[in-house]
C-alpha cells in the first residue's frame, strides 16, 4: 500500500497550489483529483480572475494578497508562464458604500498606494465610461488579473517537477483518520496512506462543511463574454473593474479586452445548486442579457455581441469568508474550502498555509478569520 507524508484531495485552485507547497519541502507527497485540471467543472475556471491588495471585503486579507502577489511572482518566474497582469483595478460605486469604504479602509490600514476619483475625474481618465455624478472611485494600479487556467496547470507543473505523485481519474470515496495517520480509498479500490491530509474539495466540499457545522451552499454564477464594439476597452489602456449600484442586483466586476472579449458577471448572484446536477448550459434571458444591460450601463458599447458564457461554481460560507482550519476532530487532516466566490487570488498563499499546517502544525499567517471555531 502506497505511504506519503501527505496526501492532497482535489487538486484546483487551492489543492494544486497545497500540493506545489508541500512538494517544494521535500516531502513525500501525492494528489488526487477526479477530474483532469486545469477543468471547468468547479470554480478554477474562466480566462480570467480578479487580483486585488485594497480588500472591501475586510482588511484582515491584506497580509495575505501582499503575499499571494510574490508567490503569483515567484512561480510566474520559475514556469515561464504568464499568470499575472497588472491593469490595475477601478472600484466605483456610491461614496459611502461597502465597495469603496471597505477598499479605502484597507488601503488606510496597510498603506496601500490607491488613488480616489470623483466623478469628473473618472471622466477625464476613462471618458468611456458612464459613471452616475454621485459616484466616485478608487483606482489600484497594482490589482489586475489573473489566468486561472494557467495558473493551476503552473502550480500542478511545479509540484511534478519536485518529486509529487499526481494521479488523475481519481475518485475518493472515503477517508479515515487514527492516530498514526490517514487512509484514503478511492473508486476503483485503491488504497493509500499517509501522515497528513489536505482536504481541498471545492464545491464537493459542502457534504464535509456542513458535517462540521457550516451551512455552506453551492451557488452557480455566470460569466460572459462579449466583443465590444471598438477598442476603447482593450487591456492596454482599461482596467478591471468592480461596480457597486443601487439598481444592479449585485456587485458587477469584469475584466479590458485582452484578446477574448469584454468579460462581466455578478459577484455572488445566482441559483443554489449542487456540484454534481448543477446546471452548466447557458440561457440567455437569465444569465446573458442582465449582464448586458446592466455592462452597457456602465460601459457603453462593451456588450455588443455576445460571444461565450460559462456555469462557475462557488461554496460560499454563511459569512462569506474561507475555512482554513485543522480539521476538529481529525488533526491530522486539514480542511479548506468555503473561498465564497474570492478565493481564487490567494490559491499560493492558502497552499503554503497548507504545507504549514500540515507539516509544521501552525502558520505565521493571519488566518484566524477563517476558524471553523466561529460556527460552533
Amino acid at each position: 500500500m502506497p505511504e506519503f507524508d501527505v496526501a492532497v484531495a482535489g487538486l484546483g485552485a487551492m489543492g494544486s497550489a497545497a500540493l506545489a507547497a508541500c512538494a517544494a519541502r521535500g516531502v513525500r507527497c501525492a494528489g488526487f483529483d477526479r477530474y483532469a485540471p486545469p477543468h471547468a467543472l468547479g470554480a478554477s475556471s474562466g480566462k480570467s480572475r480578479l487580483i486585488r491588495q485594497a480588500y472591501f471585503e475586510d482588511p484582515c486579507y491584506v497580509p495575505l494578497a501582499l503575499r499571494a502577489y510574490e508567490l503569483w511572482r515567484e512561480l510566474q518566474s520559475r514556469t515561464g508562464t504568464p499568470l499575472l497582469r497588472q491593469t490595475g483595478l477601478l472600484a466605483a460605486g456610491a461614496a459611502d458604500g461597502l465597495l469603496l469604504r471597505g477598499t479605502l479602509e484597507s488601503a488606510r490600514q496597510f498603506d496601500l498606494p490607491v488613488r480616489t476619483l470623483d466623478a469628473a475625474q473618472v471622466r477625464r481618465r476613462y471618458p468611456q465610461l458612464r459613471i452616475l455624478d454621485d459616484e466616485a472611485a478608487v483606482l489600484e494600479e497594482a490589482g489586475g488579473m489573473l489566468a486561472p487556467e494557467l495558473a493551476v496547470s503552473a502550480q500542478i507543473d511545479a509540484a511534478r517537477a519536485a518529486g509529487a505523485e499526481i494521479r488523475f481519474g481519481a475518485r475518493l470515496d472515503a477517508w479515515t483518520a487514527g492516530s498514526a495517520g490517514v487512509e484514503l480509498r478511492f473508486d476503483g479500490g485503491d488504497v493509500i496512506r499517509a501522515k497528513r491530509l489536505i482536504l481541498a474539495l471545492g464545491p464537493w466540499a459542502r457534504a464535509l462543511l456542513e458535517e462540521l457545522g457550516v451551512a455552506a451552499r453551492v451557488q452557480r454564477n455566470v460569466q460572459v463574454w462579449f466583443a465590444p464594439a471598438s477598442d476603447a476597452y482593450d487591456v492596454a489602456a482599461f482596467p478591471a473593474f468592480l461596480l457597486e449600484r443601487k439598481q444592479l442586483p449585485a456587485i458587477l466586476y469584469g475584466f479590458p479586452d485582452a484578446g477574448d472579449g469584454v468579460k462581466a458577471t455578478f459577484h455572488g448572484l445566482g441559483e443554489t445548486t449542487d456540484a454534481e446536477d448543477a446546471d452548466r448550459s447557458i440561457h440567455p434571458l437569465i444569465d446573458v442579457a442582465p449582464v448586458a444591460s446592466a455592462l452597457e450601463s456602465w460601459m457603453p458599447g462593451a456588450a455588443r455581441t455576445f460571444l461565450e458564457a460559462k456555469a462557475c461554481l462557488y461554496t460560499l460560507t454563511p459569512d462569506e469568508h474561507f475555512v482554513v482550519d485543522v480539521h476538529p476532530r481529525h488533526p491530522r487532516a486539514i480542511v479548506l474550502g468555503g473561498f465564497s466566490g474570492h478565493g481564487f487570488k490567494f490559491a499560493p498563499v492558502i497552499g503554503e498555509i497548507a504545507a504549514q499546517l500540515a507539516l509544521d502544525g501552525g502558520t505565521p499567517h493571519p488566518i484566524e478569520r477563517f476558524s471553523l471555531r466561529r460556527f460552533s
